[in-house]
């Protein structure tokens, strides 16, 4: 299991909040995801050998906002 905080952009409510965690926690592999709007942050714990940051990544853009840093 690895544990990873990424910055996300274009996150400013609830419902961004909501959005960001269901689309990577649906990902297989991902064990939590916690947003943190203030800071703009995701904090994840997920097995690497199951999903990879760039799959993570992608689910978040398809929410429509953008990852700045992994």
């Amino acid at each position: 299991m690895e544990q990873r905080v990424i910055t996300v952009e274009g996150m400013s409510c609830g419902h961004c909040k909501a959005a960001v965690e269901r689309a990577v926690l649906a990902l297989p592999g991902v064990i939590a995801a916690t947003v943190n709007l203030e800071e703009k942050k995701l904090a994840l714990d997920y097995d690497n050998s199951r999903v990879t940051l760039d799959q993570i990544a992608s689910a978040i853009e398809e929410e429509g906002y953008t990852v700045v840093s992994r």
